[in-house]
């Protein structure tokens, strides 16, 4: 893929435009292109064999102003400085549209954790904890689970740092098991997020969910929670759904029994059978005539070469960055209305930050309050984007639905900087 697809500089491209947009202040624009603070720690690790091998971890602070820094923990073979500085930047910007009181922060180790038995990841997970123990805190930065970790890994670290301070500090990490005060409702935030705001682009854009055809990218936590919600919820007609492997379409619909046995008997949906049903190839997938596309896997999939071949009339990014910055603009041309993905996936940041005031005040919510507060946050992000958006457009400026989310996250994080006499 290249240089140009490097995630930290698509980032700084993305900021970059906004602030010509917004007109934004060179010196807040200087200090908000680069993280505040990088760390990288060496984590030995004692292996089954008894051998101690050595990885190789981040943690990434990117801005502060407005709270602690926020943000999750990947274990991911690839994982680069560049890639966690990248979605640092991305949390310091769903975290300021969401309104809510943190900043931006993320962190990843480089390994394996498929080839890892329960002891090692434990070992690993433990080791990343007391690397980094020194520099977070429910103050400080708050990290929670993300690619490749779960709520046992954060609660193996929040058990780690408990050793570290001496107490019990349950607001140090969210995403934790709801036995260590995790918080009901938690785990389905991120695409129960996404649907809230799938709900109000459509009607904004008139669609009828019921007669909609949706196609997913993806079949982990987010894609498989998006498959099932759209329709419990709306009633809507997913025809088509991808792994790693492929995927497969068909136009009656799939469903959903089926296609966790064609997962765990063959390795990959693509498997999937039924009178109708075609493998496609997750490339393929992308440029699917249907109303609602919903790219939930990996970063750079709607890219420049492949933009203009999309034929959905809402684009939802459930991943983090699944469209490039020149797609972001062949969309826009188009008509494709284009939900960030900072906008999109951030019922999983909000449902931390209900998590973490839970632990602050030690009074716990019913599932339903957390639903209820989670539409209302992220339903609000919606309309201040599409009003942003709305407020150019009268000035006779055209602009993405992508560059309205980040005027207003960027110029809350300027202006809480500028009370705090950083420029």
């Amino acid at each position: 893929m290249g240089e140009e697809l490097n995630p930290f500089k698509i980032a700084q491209e993305q900021l970059d435009e906004a602030a010509e947009i917004m007109g934004l202040d060179k010196q807040a624009h200087a200090l908000l292109r680069e993280p505040k603070r990088t760390l990288i720690v060496n984590i030995p690790v004692k292996m089954r064999d008894g051998h101690t091998e050595t990885f190789t971890g981040f943690r990434v602070q990117y801005n502060d102003a407005r709270g602690p820094a926020k943000g999750g923990i990947r274990f991911h073979p690839a994982e680069t400085l560049d890639t966690v500085k990248a979605l640092s930047a991305w949390m310091t910007w769903k975290c300021s549209l969401a309104d809510i009181p943190f900043g931006g922060g993320k962190g990843g180790v480089i390994c394996d954790p498929k080839k890892f038995n329960e002891v090692e990841l434990e070992n690993l997970s433990r080791g990343y904890m007391r690397a980094i123990a020194d520099f977070i805190g429910p103050k400080t930065d708050v990290p929670a689970p993300d690619v490749y970790t779960t709520p046992q890994i954060m609660g193996w670290m929040l058990d780690e740092y408990t050793r570290k301070v001496g107490h019990n500090e349950f607001d140090t990490i969210t995403g934790k098991p709801v036995e260590v005060w995790g918080s009901e409702g938690r785990m389905d935030s991120t695409a129960l997020g996404g649907m809230f705001v799938m709900r109000e682009a459509a009607k904004a854009l008139k669609l009828n969910l019921k007669k909609s055809k949706i196609a997913v990218q993806g079949f982990g936590n987010a894609g498989k929670f998006a498959y099932t919600l759209s329709k419990e919820m709306f009633g809507a007609k997913v025809v088509a759904i991808s792994d790693s492997e492929g995927g497969v379409y068909d136009p009656d619909g799939l469903d959903l029994k089926k296609l966790d046995e064609a997962k765990e008997k063959t390795g990959s949906v693509k498997n999937y059978k039924s009178k109708n049903a075609k493998q496609i190839t997750n490339e393929k997938l992308l440029e699917l005539d249907v109303d609602i596309l919903i790219p939930a896997a990996i970063e750079n999939q709607v890219r420049k070469d492949n933009a203009d071949d999309i034929k959905a009339k809402l684009l939802l990014e459930l991943a983090n960055g699944p469209v490039t910055p020149d797609a972001t603009q062949i969309l826009f041309e188009k008509g494709v209305m284009d939900l960030p993905d900072f906008l999109v996936n951030s019922g999983g940041v909000i449902g931390s930050y209900f998590e973490w005031a839970q632990n602050i005040s030690s009074y716990y919510w019913d599932t339903k309050r957390f639903h209820d507060e989670l539409d209302r946050t992220i339903t609000k992000s919606f309309k201040d984007t599409i009003a942003m958006q709305k407020g150019y457009a009268d000035k006779g400026k055209k602009i993405s639905e992508r560059m309205a989310a980040y005027v207003i996250a960027v110029d809350r994080v300027a202006k809480a900087m500028k009370a705090r006499g950083w420029y």
